[in-house]
């Protein structure tokens, strides 16, 4: 008996089991199973590979592959299922399958698409560990300062790269070769480039590095700048490989810096590999017309945009005019994307956080921010921050108006109740004010009443240090040449702009008076190569060979005035004081602690003893402060001699 009753029940532990096993539910693959056998017979999907963890625990695929349509994905994977599967309107070969993954352990699986006459594909599929908490991505803050490159233009890291006929298994490209002596053309920097440089960066007391786009850009000309992307799961051969991607940002993290990603999600290349075959009639905006011209579309016809920005908030604006900014192209070789399909959304969305996770960003640059659909864009980074609550994405409004900058700002009091989500917006119109108010020649005080009176618009900001300030970019002249060629007056620029209550961002080469003066405003120009950066240049920035003294003397300011700004807690987090302009100087004191940073600009060619009583509120009086810049130190008294037209930064730490 004993015998018999010992062989039922292994008998029922062997049926259990074999229950399990065949369980629609069962963990039949992971990534310790070595029994997975990994298929490709799928074109493409996206987002190639995803995490488990996440807050939101839906995934929605997009499924390229010949009349996919025709078939039915399963999957047989513990913890994930399908919860939805559509079809484009405008494409056989496309599906888009909603996975539901909230009870999905880490691993790979197959999934299955059948025809109902038994023809099978199968794709391997990836759910990844997360490499660290969410809360563990910290964004960029006002203790930042962000050195901005335009990668084709830094540095040649790497020859081989610098055609796609010389990388090995890469297809040809529609620019083929490098061409330096064409500002429109590509030169040749990459990432590796950028890798290299990461010290030269580091020690001019950068905190963050914010590359141009880097993904796929394959168009037929001016593909170098990255802002008509192609592949938005690639990283451009001419750049590199994901892997020298990750590199930089894990070689930037070892220096306790940041990498931001500059993103797009106002519109893509016109050859974008789904151009040619869309999935949705919607997909992209007014793509009836595109689809009736498309032999003749990127020569003569265009879609103009009426750019008006400003039709987000204007409460007179007319439907028209909204969608012309909205849904307008913003040039004939930029499709402008669809943010109200929800597919296109998703897309988008998910887009952001894999490339957040993929390559452990420190930030996003979203790209011409008020173009989008605003609701879209509000979800957006709404989902973003969601998912990184520490995280950070700064929007370009190219707008000199507060009112229009502070719209977008996480906080605002919107009258009409938008809320963006968005953590931080750029300061087009301080940029502006600065640049006027230290130029003006007519009148010493007026022009420096616009920097007073422009701070003062502080007010409206819901975080004016959360706001991304800037001397110039890659759209705008140099900041030198901004400034008609006066290196003091850049000076002053450039410490104001370091200063006052914001997150810092330079152009790179503004560190040694890059100009565009032989064609200001020019973007080639603009976007020049950096010296020493190729092979025989006789100009060598990283080791000052060539450089004049001009140039080396500015070097020098910048990198200790960002060095110290580094370290500065008053600068970071401190109170701000300004004093009204006064014969032609102005005083601005940031505080925190038993540290003070004085900056004052002064406009007199001449000795000018200023009156310090009138500032006692401060309580400098009797301290010793040093010459950030100098090193000289001082005894704040009842007035301070003034010896030349310039700048003047002093720190209470000695």
């Amino acid at each position: 008996m004993k015998n018999i009753f010992s062989t039922l029940i292994a008998l029922v532990f062997v049926f259990l089991m074999s229950c399990k096993e065949n369980s629609p539910n069962a963990e039949t693959s992971s990534s310790s199973d070595t029994s997975l056998v990994e298929v490709n017979d799928i074109e493409r999907i996206e987002p190639p590979n995803w995490w488990t963890g996440f807050k939101n625990d839906s995934l929605q695929l997009l499924v390229k592959h010949p009349n996919i349509s025709d078939y039915k994905p399963s999957v047989n994977y513990s913890g994930v299922s399908i919860i939805n599967v559509s079809k484009g309107d405008n494409s056989n070969n496309y599906l888009f399958v909603d996975l539901d993954i909230s009870k999905a352990k880490a691993g790979k699986f197959n999934m299955s698409f059948k025809k109902d006459s038994g023809e099978e594909l199968i794709a391997t599929y990836e759910l990844k560990e997360r490499v660290k908490p969410a809360d563990d991505y910290i964004g960029f803050n006002s203790s930042d300062a962000i050195y901005l490159i335009t990668p084709d233009r830094f540095v040649n890291g790497i020859t081989t790269n610098d055609t796609p006929l010389g990388i090995e298994g890469q297809p040809e490209m529609l620019e083929k070769t490098i061409n330096r002596s064409d500002d429109y053309a590509r030169h040749g920097g990459d990432i590796a480039g950028v890798t290299q440089h990461i010290d030269y960066i580091h020690d001019l007391g950068f905190t963050a590095v914010w590359p141009q786009p880097l993904l796929t850009n394959d168009m037929k000309r001016g593909s170098y700048h990255g802002y008509a992307v192609t592949d938005l799961y690639e990283i451009d051969p001419r750049f590199g490989t994901l892997a020298e991607y990750q590199e930089l940002s894990a070689k930037l993290k070892e220096k306790g810096m940041k990498l931001v990603m500059d993103q797009v999600a106002n519109h893509c290349g016109l050859y974008h590999w789904w151009m040619k075959d869309l999935p949705f009639k919607d997909w992209v905006n007014l793509q009836e017309n595109f689809e009736e011209n498309l032999e003749n579309w990127g020569n003569s016809y265009t879609i103009n945009s009426n750019h008006r920005r400003t039709t987000n908030q204007d409460i007179y604006a007319s439907e028209a005019d909204r969608k012309g900014n909205n849904e307008g192209w913003f040039v004939a070789t930029m499709p402008d994307l669809n943010q109200r399909n929800p597919f296109m959304a998703r897309y988008i969305i998910q887009n952001s956080i894999w490339w957040i996770e993929t390559a452990q960003l420190g930030g996003i640059r979203q790209d011409t921010y008020p173009y989008p659909d605003k609701d879209f864009m509000s979800d957006w980074a709404g989902a973003i921050m969601t998912e990184y609550p520490n995280f950070s994405i700064v929007g370009e409004e190219w707008s000199y108006n507060p009112l229009l900058i502070g719209y977008w700002q996480e906080g605002a009091n919107n009258k009409d109740g938008y809320d963006s989500n968005l953590r931080s917006s750029m300061d087009f119109a301080m940029q502006n004010l600065v640049v006027e108010g230290i130029k003006e020649k007519e009148s010493w005080d007026t022009g420096l009443v616009k920097i007073y009176e422009g701070l003062a618009n502080d007010f409206h900001y819901a975080s004016p240090k959360d706001i991304m300030v800037f001397p110039d970019n890659h759209d705008m002249s140099r900041i030198f040449t901004q400034m008609e060629g006066d290196i003091t007056n850049t000076k002053m620029a450039m410490a104001t702009y370091a200063v006052m209550p914001r997150i810092m961002q330079m152009y790179y080469g503004t560190e040694i008076l890059m100009n565009d003066f032989a064609k200001p405003g020019d973007h080639g120009l603009i976007r020049t190569d950096f010296p020493g950066g190729w092979e025989g240049d006789k100009v060598n920035t990283f080791t000052g060979q060539g450089l004049t003294d001009e140039q080396k003397d500015m070097q020098s300011f910048i990198k200790k005035l960002f060095n110290y700004r580094k370290d500065s807690k008053a600068i970071h987090e401190g109170k701000t004081t300004h004093f009204a302009p006064f014969v032609g100087t102005y005083f601005m004191y940031r505080t925190l602690g038993d540290e003070t940073v004085v900056l004052i600009l002064n406009k007199n060619e001449d000795i000018i003893t200023i009156d310090l009583n009138y500032q006692k509120e401060i309580g400098l009086k009797g301290k010793t402060l040093k010459n950030i810049i100098t090193g000289e130190t001082l005894k704040w008294g009842d007035v301070i001699d003034l010896k030349s037209k310039g700048v003047m930064l002093l720190t209470t730490k000695l």
